[in-house]
């Protein structure tokens, strides 16, 4: 699919073998690759070996693109390198435990979306707490949502859609990427606001869910802006919304859920940086103006713009804010998720 090629070309800008060097600024070494007490770090030699972020997810796709995309200015203000190490595997929940259980040395450290609020309601093993195992960081983007149907399919509008379905909810077919991808968590909010249940369709992957609403298999799906502005610009596939408060600059003429009459569904796909609880104040406080600094270059700005998102404002990439960030939305998906009866173990 061309979505997918535009992430993986998207993820080689950062690094091909994803391991990002950075020159270290400090005297002496000749301008070389840096490490170590003299080779950048301020105070407590932090970093003085590879720091590894951890994707929960696989390679190429939209979180491991935005790791990839940050990793290169974060390194380049610690003064170290920067390892992104893919570990993939139930939602998210596998990468995630390995980085609980991880030393607190601030040399692990976890990129995590939505799933992060969900997985608590999702899983009844689940191996770790979000508010109890890891200290959070900051955020760093959130990835809007987009309703979108097959081309051929008869609602002209959002409310047409509404409409259409609670008439015929025996037949429309909601495609997503499996349970407790955004695609399915959208479509849980989707069917909640509208007081309707769908036949959902899972996929093993945004990838193949798209590209059977393009061919006409299913009939309307939510997904990220990263997957779907292309195939919307192309007129592939029929756009009823945006799922945040503002239009996105990449698809002006697609209005917000608001505008088209369902506020209810708002949701959009939030990254956020963390690490292992107990890790030191002052090495969490590092990481986060890495961070912001990362969230500032330009180079990251018009990278993030191509796949229609941004970075959140420097006062959301820190711990607090996060933190903020990850309380509310863990209530929110545990009653969307409770009064939808889905659970994956």
């Amino acid at each position: 699919m061309r979505t997918t090629s535009r992430y993986r070309a998207a993820a080689r800008m950062v690094a091909a073998i994803g391991v990002v060097s950075l020159l270290a600024a400090c005297s002496g070494n000749g301008g070389t690759t840096g490490t170590g007490a003299t080779g950048g770090s301020e105070a407590g030699g932090y970093p003085d070996q590879n720091i590894t972020i951890v994707v929960p997810f696989s390679a190429g796709g939209p979180t491991d693109t935005v790791t990839r995309m940050i990793a290169e200015p974060m390194a380049a203000k610690l003064g170290g390198k920067i390892v992104v190490q893919n570990v993939e595997g139930a939602g998210g929940t596998v990468g995630a435990g390995e980085v609980a259980r991880a030393k607190p040395d601030g040399y692990t450290v976890l990129m995590h979306h939505i799933g992060m609020s969900t997985a608590p309601a999702l899983y009844k093993n689940l191996g770790y707490k979000p508010l109890e195992s890891f200290q959070t960081v900051g955020l760093v983007t959130e990835v809007p949502m987009t309703v979108v149907a097959r081309k051929d399919f008869a609602p002209a509008t959002l409310q047409d859609l509404v409409t259409h379905v609670k008439a015929n909810a025996d037949k429309v077919t909601l495609a997503n990427a499996g349970i407790g991808a955004a695609s399915h968590l959208c479509g849980l909010l989707f069917q909640t606001a509208t007081g309707v249940k769908l036949q959902e369709v899972p996929y093993e992957g945004t990838g193949p869910a798209l590209t059977d609403l393009v061919g006409g298999q299913v009939d309307f799906m939510c997904d990220q802006t990263t997957n779907t502005s292309g195939q919307i610009s192309a007129g592939e596939v029929k756009a009823y919304a945006v799922t945040t408060p503002e239009r996105v600059k990449s698809l002006p003429d697609v209005p917000t859920t608001t505008e088209a009459g369902l506020p209810k569904l708002q949701v959009s796909v939030w990254h956020g940086l963390y690490v292992p609880t107990g890790t030191p104040q002052d090495v969490v406080q590092k990481l986060s103006e890495a961070l912001k600094v990362a969230l500032a270059d330009q180079k990251v700005i018009d990278q993030m713009a191509k796949l229609g998102t941004a970075p959140v404002p420097a006062e959301d990439a820190t711990p607090q804010a996060h933190r903020t960030k990850l309380e509310e939305q863990l209530g929110t998906w545990a009653k969307v998720i409770t009064d939808a009866g889905v659970k994956v173990s």
